[in-house]
């Protein structure tokens, strides 16, 4: 049995753990942010080296490790993401009046350098790992990704908890990009799909030796991905997320921004108050006119 549940809360503790000292790190002065993301970069290098060093063993502390080091690299991205240090070429909302598939392009510009640097670092695990026989560090980093691509995409289509708690003030751009929707047609296929790996990966689980660094692994990345989905149920559930890493968000010096004014040329955040109507928060939003259009009559 503790086969079983050791790998469950260790990756469930790390999960919270880590994800809790992004926000925490993130919610510091701005001062702060080059030592973090020195530090986190360091880490994020000895993580390559670690999971370097793992792909060709196969001991059960093996898979742990390598595991753990596929969330260093990860946080590494988390971080320099959040303290805007690696996002995107655009950095102000969408335009007023713009069409849907405008939208989705300014919301891929707005990620876009952040999104190539993972997949780069996706591609070097697969080097890394190509036909060794521990595999853990390159699921859990590949399943990271999913889930948060999968994340990103809700988000832009519209769930119920935008999570704009979690939102540094400095990326305050980011929630005209985000849609307020009870849920979204992509939803349950994320949710459904994610849980069909998990239950493949525990079916894997059981018919690998007991014990075994493959069979720890699965059930590692297994549980990894099963928080994911928890994350994914906290976006349309009325539930507040931020309950569960509220010790990392009082360190935040009230940084977290109020609805976002925009960039000029830009919409109110989609699914949030525009001009004339009245949020939760009692703020209004200005929709001002697209900057395109305005640089071409001045021309």
């Amino acid at each position: 049995m503790v086969d079983w549940w050791l790998p469950a809360v260790f990756a469930i503790f790390i999960w919270w753990f880590s994800t809790g000292v992004v926000i925490l790190l993130d919610g510091l002065p701005h001062r702060t942010f080059r030592w973090s993301l020195v530090i986190s970069s360091l880490l994020a290098v000895g993580a390559l080296v670690g999971l370097a060093h793992t792909a060709s063993r196969t001991a059960v502390a093996d898979a742990y490790c390598a595991f753990t080091c596929a969330l260093l690299l990860w946080g590494w991205h988390e971080l320099s993401f959040l303290t805007g240090w690696i996002t995107g070429p655009r950095k102000w909302g969408h335009t007023a009046g713009c069409s849907r598939w405008r939208h989705a392009w300014q919301a891929i510009q707005v990620i876009l350098w952040h999104e190539l640097w993972l997949l780069l670092s996706l591609s070097v695990l697969a080097a890394l790992t190509w036909n060794q026989p521990n595999q853990t560090g390159l699921w859990t980093f590949a399943g990271l990704w999913c889930m948060r691509a999968s994340a990103k995409l809700n988000l832009f289509l519209g769930v119920r908890n935008l999570g704009l708690e979690f939102l540094p003030s400095h990326l305050s751009y980011l929630q005209h990009y985000f849609r307020h929707a009870s849920m979204n047609l992509l939803f349950p296929v994320s949710v459904t799909c994610a849980t069909v790996v998990v239950v493949m990966l525990i079916q894997g689980a059981l018919t690998a030796e007991a014990g075994s660094a493959a069979a720890i692994g699965r059930l590692l990345v297994a549980t990894m991905l099963a928080m994911g989905i928890l994350e994914h149920w906290m976006l349309v559930l009325p539930v507040s997320p931020s309950a569960l890493w509220r010790w990392a968000l009082q360190a935040d010096h009230g940084r977290r921004p109020p609805p976002d004014h925009g960039h000029p040329g830009s919409a109110a955040p989609a699914g949030l108050p525009s001009s004339g109507q009245s949020g939760s928060g009692g703020s209004n939003l200005r929709i001002q006119p697209d900057e395109d259009l305005l640089h071409a009559r001045s021309a």
